[in-house]
């Protein structure tokens, strides 16, 4: 045979769009987020944001080079964005030491352990958050009250978040209307000003970033909306038939980590389905886990518990919800 030709697994189609470019629009699309957290949390915010990037950059780095021995792969970006989301769900008063293991963990054993970018099953950053949370109870629920940009880096006011204040309030038999009464207003839900870590404050600069992202063509719009579409459905049944017991859906929607987690984490290419229709079953999956486990759950948030069981449904997903091959006849009718 005088030529050789290798097939490589799919997809075979470049759309021009390198790995850099995409990760840079990402780091650009939670700019407006990561500013808004400055502005109430103070610079408490940009110290643990600076840590949780420069660790997973390390580790990737360190990996890659030392223990891989692979061609260096830092320059794609991928590091940076996972720290930075690294940093959207932990508090902003969490001591240095966790967020450094929360970045060896999303590096080390959920992203470069199967091979680095591409490779990974699960979201790196969410595995990261989560094994803070089941490791650090205490410090991953001990939420800074925003009081301005100039917050002291340490002994900062500390409060629960909007949907702990519900959760627990509920258990101990409080009427939804008194509860609904002492949590922040719909405009605080928007702009930021309430507890909770920098990815859950600021549902309007999220939804900006959103915005660029689908303008940049940088994700679709099909698993965002079919999560919150299917959480605000969910939640709105329950309001709607028992609204003394459950709060309503425009809450559930703008707290949380619900819009974080539907636009900038569900959306990973490499987590996520390749086509529509697994995208939206994808979608839907996540939207009704996180709905269960706030309302049933022992958990107030369930985003990021949701996104990690869905990541592992996305090889099947993607067995029997994949567009028809290249030339096979299609029946209609």
């Amino acid at each position: 045979m005088e030529k050789l030709y290798t097939v490589s697994a799919s997809p075979h189609i470049h759309s021009g769009i390198s790995t850099p470019q995409i990760m840079r629009d990402v780091l650009l699309a939670l700019l407006p987020a990561l500013c808004i957290s400055v502005w109430f949390f103070g610079f408490g915010a940009l110290y643990v944001t600076a840590i949780s990037v420069a660790s997973c950059m390390f580790f990737e780095y360190f990996i890659t080079r030392y223990i891989l021995h692979k061609p260096l792969s830092l320059r794609d970006g991928s590091a940076a964005v996972t720290g930075l989301l690294l940093a959207f769900n932990v508090p902003t008063n969490l001591p240095e030491w966790i967020i450094i293991t929360g970045a060896l963990v999303s590096i080390g054993i959920a992203k470069m352990s199967f091979g680095g970018l591409g490779n990974n099953p699960f979201n790196p950053a969410l595995v990261g958050r989560v094994f803070l949370l089941i490791s650090f109870p205490v410090q991953m629920t001990t939420w800074p009250i925003p009081k301005g940009i100039f917050t002291p880096l340490i002994d900062a006011a500390t409060g629960p978040t909007p949907l702990a204040l519900v959760k627990e309030n509920i258990k101990n038999g409080l009427p939804i209307q008194d509860i609904m009464a002492n949590l922040p207003s719909l405009s605080d839900l928007l702009l930021g000003n309430r507890g909770g870590s920098m990815g859950e404050i600021a549902a309007l600069a999220l939804l900006a970033g959103f915005a660029y992202l689908l303008i940049r063509k940088v994700i679709t719009w099909h698993i965002p909306v079919c999560i919150l579409g299917t959480l605000g459905v969910f939640t709105g049944i329950l309001w709607m038939s028992h609204p003394d017991l459950y709060p309503d859906p425009i809450f559930h929607l703008l707290s949380g980590g619900a819009i974080l987690g539907a636009v900038f984490m569900a959306t990973d290419y490499t987590t996520s389905p390749m086509s529509l229709k697994g995208k939206v079953a994808y979608g839907i999956g996540i939207g009704l886990i996180t709905g269960l486990i706030r309302v049933y759950g022992a958990y107030p948030e369930g985003m990021s518990f949701a996104i990690l069981i869905m990541n592992a449904f996305v090889p099947l997903i993607n067995v029997y919800m994949k567009p028809a091959r290249f030339g096979k006849e299609v029946k209609h009718g």
